[in-house]
Parts: C-alpha cells; sequence; structure tokens
C-alpha cells in the first residue's frame, strides 16, 4: 500500500498514514465542510489496510480541534482497526491534548469508553 499524507488547511488536519510502519496519525484541526467528502477515501484506505496490517499498529490523534461531524469519523477510525486486535494483531490509540485542553483530554476518554482498542491519554505541548 501507498502512504498518504496530506498537509493541514485551516479546515482540515495533517493526515499521515504509514501502513509499512503501522503508523496512521490525524493532527491539527478537523472541521472540513464535508467531513464525509474528507474522511471517506481514509477510512476505505485504513479498512484494505486492516484486511493485511502489519504486526503493530499504532493510531495517533493530536488534535487542536474538532468538530461534531469529524468525531464520528475519528470513532470509525478506532473501529475500523478494531479488527486488527480481533484477529490476533497489535493496534493501539495514542490521544494527545494539550496540556492545558479538559475537553480534548475528556473527548480521548470518552473514546476509550467506546472502543475496544487500548487507548492511552497523554497530555503535550501541541502547535
Amino acid at each position: 500500500m501507498e502512504r498518504i499524507e496530506i498537509e493541514p488547511t485551516s479546515t482540515t488536519p495533517r493526515i499521515i498514514f504509514r501502513p509499512d510502519e503501522g503508523y496512521f496519525e490525524v493532527s491539527g484541526k478537523s472541521l472540513p465542510e464535508n467531513s464525509f467528502e474528507f474522511y471517506k477515501p481514509l477510512l476505505d484506505f485504513m479498512e484494505a489496510y486492516a484486511e493485511d496490517p502489519a504486526p503493530s499498529t499504532l493510531l495517533v490523534f493530536k488534535l487542536q480541534y474538532f468538530n461534531t461531524s469529524s468525531t464520528s469519523h475519528f470513532l470509525r477510525m478506532v473501529k475500523k482497526f478494531e479488527k486488527i486486535l480481533e484477529d490476533g494483531k497489535d493496534a493501539r490509540v495514542s490521544w494527545y491534548h494539550d496540556f492545558e485542553d479538559d475537553d480534548m483530554r475528556d473527548a480521548g476518554e470518552d473514546f476509550k469508553v467506546l472502543s475496544k482498542l487500548p487507548i492511552k491519554i497523554m497530555g503535550a505541548h501541541l502547535e
């Protein structure tokens, strides 16, 4: 599979998908005008990856802000990778939040409750 790297805009996050390394990152701000149009190809890519994943897969979220419509796509991303865990391979999520952003930390906690994947929530200095 080819890598996907999408630079951020004022309304879309930076995307780094390196399937050969089992590394997937979504960072920045996510408030696309049409979230389905932006995330559908990425979710399709993740679904195909989950059929033949690397030995270890890490999904990283480093978000400063996201809108309600993005939430459902992030949950779908996490759910796509639950299949990897169910198939006996390593899959996990790292959820970074700015040290002072309690709302983003709480969002990570919400995902943790909704997922079978291990989710590590960590404070950091996000740009």
